[in-house]
């Protein structure tokens, strides 16, 4: 077995804040001993979160059993994803923005050609869908929760009934032809072919374009966790491990 020293691209404030809420968690349950401490546990989930590394290459690097590594992470994920703000949680400081940014993104998962409701006909590929809302920054403000890919974007932000939360909170919203009809405050770029519209109509699709390509950095910013481009578990769990990623986002952006 090779042993190498790696990275990961975080901040400090991330392996903090989830150290704190680890040691939190321990004192609330009465855990007197871990193989790891708290703050080694935090490293072990991150370096999963982000890096993507498997089980049995953080046994090897933290010299622990690997049902030790999926308990550690498990119980992260778990701490974290109760950490994540609801829809409603999220809208409040976004009434403070000028607008925000409505864009799905499809985050890819290994399944099988049998698996229909999980592929995406608009990617070609397997996937879950997530709703995001972006500031106008880029930054993100809430992820919704994984529904399966063949899931339209329109009907993902109906079922999170988060048009109607933007809507009544008053907050002007971009969105993408995906989102046509929806209505409210939702604002989308106007139908037809780009050679048939009018000047005017022309000047306000770019202009639109422009905006809603900010909320392309909040997918990035979503996608930057490598274990999301590679998920094979299940939907609450992929909805759980999203919210946790959104926590540790938002912790590090505070």
């Amino acid at each position: 077995m090779l042993v190498y020293p790696s990275a990961i691209d975080l901040s400090s404030s991330s392996l903090l804040y989830l150290t704190r809420h680890l040691s939190a968690h321990r004192k609330r349950i009465g855990s007197r001993w871990r193989r790891l401490t708290a703050g080694r546990q935090a490293l072990l989930v991150l370096a999963h979160l982000r890096s993507g590394d498997t089980y049995a290459q953080l046994a090897v690097a933290f010299q622990v059993g690997i049902a030790t590594v999926y308990r550690y992470v498990c119980e992260a994920v778990d701490i974290l994803a109760a950490l994540a703000p609801t829809l409603a949680d999220a809208v409040r400081p976004a009434k403070t923005k000028a607008f925000v940014i409505l864009d799905g993104t499809l985050l890819s998962i290994d399944r099988i050609a049998a698996d229909r409701p999980y592929y995406s006909g608009k990617h070609k590929r397997h996937g879950m869908n997530v709703q995001v809302i972006a500031d106008p920054f880029g930054r993100l403000i809430w992820t919704s929760p994984a529904l399966p890919g063949a899931v339209h974007d329109i009907k993902a932000a109906r079922t999170h009934s988060m048009i109607d939360a933007l809507t009544e909170a008053g907050i002007p919203t971009w969105a993408d032809k995906g989102y046509q009809g929806a209505r409210g405050t939702i604002r989308v770029p106007y139908r037809g072919r780009w050679s048939t519209l009018p000047a005017g109509k022309r000047a306000a699709n770019s202009s639109h374009a422009k905006i809603r390509s900010v909320g392309e950095q909040a997918n990035a910013t979503l996608k930057n966790w490598r274990l999301l481009r590679k998920l094979r578990c299940s939907t609450t769990r992929i909805t759980d491990i999203v919210k946790a990623v959104l926590a540790l986002q938002l912790a590090a952006t505070a």
